[in-house]
């Protein structure tokens, strides 16, 4: 479990660097363009880090944790997630190396990608149209575009350098090894100058491409096709859209043209296409993997062992919980569908759908049921249900309106069978007032059910004593 006290101390310090010049421009950029996707703390700390660099030099002095936290009036654990944020998104490079007085870092800041990059990169632009809508996307691109010159109706006349100049051969143009030194720049030295915004990476890695590869054949389409521009659309296009690897040969095959070489922007759009049937003509929305630090109820170190689950439930995915329950092995394409619509069609809050994910598979033999979900999920947005805590609280109050959700389905086949009910609920869940309890049968549990309930609170660190 992430801890960032562990990552980073107030008195730990920090020197900006910068591998380029950043100019007014690009603080445009950064307020219109990047601003909508990573908020405006991290925003803020992008700029705050920005201002320490002295005009035109490309290293600040060093300072401490402790004052960037007053500066801006951040916590140290606000600081540290957006400066993750920052990371992911390429706008930061972080370098650590420890001394006997503490931890010290270089904060190497990238400007930020052109308009041009930007707009055409084909994961950051989708993103952006789907956060601030058509009508203010494209007065962001007209903002940051203009007319172009018609220079096909010109003929150029543009002299070249050997027009103009000539090298005189009379006058020797040997160089001695005390010049050639004062030609080049020491190692320790670079240029100050102009650099291109950082890509986003990650992307390669977490794609199989040998299992992409063994689906197409040589016949149509070769291995050189695959240039390191195109396994790198392909990789960032699974990402943003969620293609498996077998959707994504269907829809390489498609893009390959005449030569059967692979029509990158064919390929995006029938991508796009692809995703837009999928998902009822929506497009992709880029959010946090985690619970975000604003809806973070466990800030503190855990004391107890509920603090320390609620903990948990906000520092790891949708995705990984699901892993967790399943006992290691990878979530089912299905399941995460069912997944990503919650998070994106109800708007609910990585760490909550945590929480609703253990809620409904250990109420139904550990499958993901999706009307049941999508009714529990639906309810918890009406409530405006944002936290862990919360969540779980509710799911305790509600408990029992949940159950006769999950007896409507069954009704009818066992209606006329009086069996004992054998429920199978979180430890958290199972923790109801004592008035509550009075004259009611004590819930029995199955042993199978049991047995993989006590393991997965085993995994997790929660499982109390029994007696």
């Amino acid at each position: 479990m992430s801890n960032t006290w562990q990552e980073l101390l107030p008195v730990d310090r920090y020197t900006v660097s910068s591998t380029g010049l950043l100019h007014d421009y690009d603080r445009k950029v950064m307020t219109l363009l990047y601003q909508p996707l990573i908020g405006p703390i991290c925003t803020s700390l992008y700029m705050t880090l920005c201002s320490e660099l002295e005009e035109n030099r490309l290293w600040s002095q060093s300072s401490l944790h402790y004052n960037l936290m007053n500066t801006m009036g951040l916590n140290l654990n606000e600081i540290y997630v957006a400066r993750n944020k920052l990371e992911g998104i390429g706008l930061l490079n972080v370098y650590r190396k420890k001394t006997e007085e503490g931890k010290q870092f270089i904060y190497e800041l990238n400007p930020p990608l052109t308009p041009k990059q930007f707009f055409n990169d084909g994961m950051l632009n989708v993103y952006l149209f789907k956060k601030i809508g058509k009508v203010h996307f494209n007065r962001l691109k007209n903002f940051f575009s203009d007319g172009a010159i018609p220079t096909n109706e010109y003929v150029q006349v543009t002299k070249s350098f050997t027009d103009i100049f000539a090298s005189d051969q009379q006058t020797s143009l040997y160089v001695s090894d005390e010049g050639e030194e004062e030609l080049n720049l020491e190692q320790e030295k670079r240029f100050i100058g102009r650099q291109d915004g950082k890509e986003l990476e990650g992307f390669k890695e977490d794609f199989n491409f040998d299992l992409l590869y063994s689906g197409v054949k040589p016949s149509q389409i070769t291995r050189k096709a695959f240039t390191p521009n195109v396994q790198d659309t392909i990789a960032k296009l699974s990402f943003l859209y969620g293609i498996d690897v077998l959707d994504m040969q269907k829809l390489v095959i498609s893009a390959a043209d005449i030569n059967n070489e692979i029509d990158i922007e064919t390929l995006r759009k029938s991508a796009r296409d692809w995703y837009q049937i999928e998902s009822q003509n929506q497009l992709p929305t880029l959010m946090d993997r985690v619970q975000p630090e604003r809806d973070r109820t466990q800030s503190s170190e855990p004391k107890t062992k509920e603090e320390e689950y609620i903990r948990h439930l906000e520092m790891i995915s949708p995705r990984e919980r699901l892993r967790q329950l399943s006992g290691g092995a990878e979530p089912t394409k299905a399941d995460l569908q069912i997944i990503e619509g919650i998070l994106f069609n109800q708007k609910l809050n990585p760490g909550v759908v945590n929480v609703l994910i253990e809620y409904v598979m250990l109420k139904t033999d550990m499958k993901l049921t999706k009307a049941y979900m999508e009714k529990i999920a639906s309810h918890w947005t009406r409530k405006n249900v944002i936290t862990v805590k919360a969540a779980m609280e509710l799911a305790k109050n509600e408990h029992r309106q949940y159950q006769e959700w999950a007896k409507t389905k069954k009704e009818g086949k066992t209606a006329t069978r009086k069996a004992v009910r054998t429920e199978v609920v979180p430890e958290w869940l199972n923790k109801e007032k004592d008035s509550e309890k009075e004259g009611k049968t004590t819930t029995k549990l199955n042993e199978q059910s049991a047995e993989r309930l006590r393991k997965i609170e085993e995994s997790l660190g929660i499982l109390k004593d029994r007696g």
